[in-house]
């Protein structure tokens, strides 16, 4: 293929007009009400203190993306990385990077360090005006702590000691109001000594909790006395075996959050029910003077539910564990990983993101408007190449009589791409045998076949006209070599070419410069839109068709395609090399998705 090089980026598109998200709503009326204003910024996030003596917030919103680090990011979480990031730059903002670093049992840098490549593969960036907003939950600790022992000064925190079972037994149901813990009764005194006890290591492990002291009686079940802090020996990946005591999440959130400055904290709707006590608890610190005015507010969205793939990590970790896929970024997996390996462009993600907007109600997306996306990312940039899928070798026995040496190549060449003249032309040979798919003849045609049968005509795609006489069959019957003859003076692009009119046009690969190689054909992970619906277990509906390795022929132009290069194999779909095992010369592709979607939505 000649200059430019293939992968030369595409004019950009007009943007979509951006679905209904009633998060932007919220935003402009803050903006216009201005209950924004009076924030000041410290430079790093802080305590009151710390930002009063800041200056004026230069962002003018703040939000964060907060992941675990205890998983590779999956297609639920990159809408929450497009939602979060994409409000902060669309409203001059700054959105940060978090990792909520509060189970020191499940997390590893490994996923930290995947977590920052995933944000940043989708086109995103947590540094503004110079400075990175990238940061720890577990660097607030101390802080927390501090918090903590001003709840219990304040008489709004205490130890609680009773067995975990007596505390499940005790917390009552939507029924019953709960039960006071027999603990609940101490002086704020007696709770910070217990509190420093746990601090400093001597007590077992599960053996006491630090508790707000809120309403056992509260309808909301979350306001019955939430635990604060357990004491949990673990080492943890940022601070070692300095702390033998974590936060909670749902203590740990909130205060991250006002540390940080966010003004708008948007999660999913399961933290619904979390809000007044994210309310409670930012409101009692701000009155202790912790923490500054304005606090961050919380706002949920409904989740984006994927058909066709599971996103609990619990079970996608089995997918691996057991062998079911080929590791976190088999291109099946709907990991970020997994999306990009199989080949989808963070362009087609961030599309398929922005498209389904926000609303305050849980959605399931057919995979197919996911597919659709990268359609239409690649239509416009995607170069084209011919790849026979399923071979079998068509004879053309007059090849010699026409010009003269059985060995003869006719050159032929084609655009790259029809609608970019710059991406330039793509070379290769027409010879006495070429490759055709096995599915482009038929002995026996069935009606409105235009392909090859016994005396039918096609044009092979950007060379000559072939007229079928046969083919060759092994015992068992199957067809071993299909045979036609070359109709002369039918050359592509040459006068006189369509004077031999055709119904049909098939691609093909010359043998003489053909390149042999593995093609995946990948296809969805599970044979059910809802893999894992009504407690099923969703390893009973995996798709034995999910991976199919065929060898296959593909035109010259593709044998020395750097890794990840993306084409249109025409006829076929939208094809990717390899991330991993693709090397020039030794080509290796994945089949990203079909031309369209045959399928009725799940």
């Amino acid at each position: 293929m000649s200059a430019p090089h293939p992968k030369a980026p595409a004019a950009p598109a007009a943007p979509a007009a951006p679905a209904a998200n009633f998060l932007r709503g919220i935003i402009e009326r803050d903006l216009a009400a201005g209950t924004l204003q009076g924030r000041r910024w410290g430079g790093s996030p802080g305590d009151a203190a710390h930002h009063a003596a800041g200056v004026p917030d230069p962002a003018r919103i703040r939000t964060r993306f907060p992941p675990e680090p205890n998983g590779y990011l999956h297609v639920g979480h990159a809408k929450s990385i497009c939602l979060n990031f994409g409000l902060a730059r669309d409203f001059g903002g700054v959105c940060h990077l978090r990792y909520d670093d509060t189970n020191p049992e499940k997390e590893e840098q490994e996923y930290v360090d995947a977590i920052a490549e995933a944000v940043r593969w989708l086109g995103f960036d947590w540094t503004a005006g110079g400075t990175p907003h990238l940061y720890y939950a577990s660097d607030y600790f101390d802080f927390m702590y501090r918090a903590a022992e001003a709840l219990v000064q304040d008489g709004l925190a205490y130890v609680d000691e009773q067995s975990a079972d007596a505390m499940r037994a005790n917390r009552g149901d939507f029924t019953r109001p709960g039960v006071d813990s027999p603990y609940r009764g101490r002086t704020p005194a007696e709770n910070l000594a217990r509190l420093r006890e746990m601090r400093d290591g001597l007590h077992a492990d599960g053996s006491m909790v630090l508790r707000a002291r809120i309403d056992m009686a509260s309808p909301n079940i979350n306001l019955r006395d939430p635990t604060l802090y357990r004491i949990k020996r673990a080492t943890h990946h940022n601070t070692g075996d300095r702390w033998c005591i974590y936060p909670m999440y749902t203590f740990a959130h909130p205060i991250e959050d006002a540390l940080e400055g966010i003004t708008h904290s948007i999660c999913t709707l399961e933290f619904e029910d979390q809000r007044p006590f994210y309310d409670w608890l930012l409101e009692n610190l701000a009155r202790l003077g912790l923490l500054a005015h304005p606090l961050p507010k919380q706002y949920e969205f409904g989740r984006l539910n994927l058909s066709y793939v599971v996103t609990s990590k619990r079970k996608l970790r089995a997918l691996v564990e057991e062998g079911i896929v080929d590791g976190w970024d088999d291109p099946r997996m709907p990991t970020v990983f997994g999306l990009r390996r199989r080949g989808y462009t963070p362009a087609a993600i961030r599309a398929m993101a922005d498209g389904t907007g926000a609303s305050k109600t849980n959605i399931w997306l057919d995979f197919s408007v996911l597919e659709q996306c990268l359609r239409n990312d690649l239509e416009g940039q995607a170069p084209r190449a011919m790849a026979v899928l399923d071979p079998v070798p068509l004879v053309l026995e007059n090849w010699a009589e026409v010009y003269g040496s059985a060995a003869h190549v006719e050159a032929c060449s084609a655009p790259a791409h029809p609608q970019r003249p710059e991406l330039g032309t793509r070379h290769f040979g027409l010879g006495h045998t070429v490759w055709i798919e096995r599915d482009d003849f038929a002995e026996v045609p069935p009606k409105g076949f235009f392909r090859l049968f016994p005396g039918n005509r096609v044009r092979l795609k950007y060379g000559l006209v072939v007229e079928c006489t046969g083919c060759d069959k092994d015992a068992a019957g199957t067809v071993t070599a299909v045979r036609a003859r070359v109709v002369p003076d039918t050359r592509s692009g040459t006068p006189g070419a369509d004077a031999v009119k055709v119904k049909g046009t098939i691609t093909w690969v010359g043998q003489a410069d053909g390149v042999a190689a593995p093609v995946v054909l990948y296809d969805r992970l599970f044979s059910e839109p809802q893999p894992d619906a009504d407690g099923r277990d969703f390893r009973e509906v995996v798709n034995p068709g999910s991976k199919v390795v065929v060898q296959a022929w593909l035109e010259p132009s593709l044998a020395g395609m750097a890794a990840e290069s993306r084409f249109q194999f025409e006829r076929h779909g939208y094809f990717v090399a390899d991330r991993e095992a693709h090397r020039p010369g030794a080509p290796l592709f994945n089949r990203i998705a079909t031309l369209k979607d045959g399928r009725a939505p799940g």
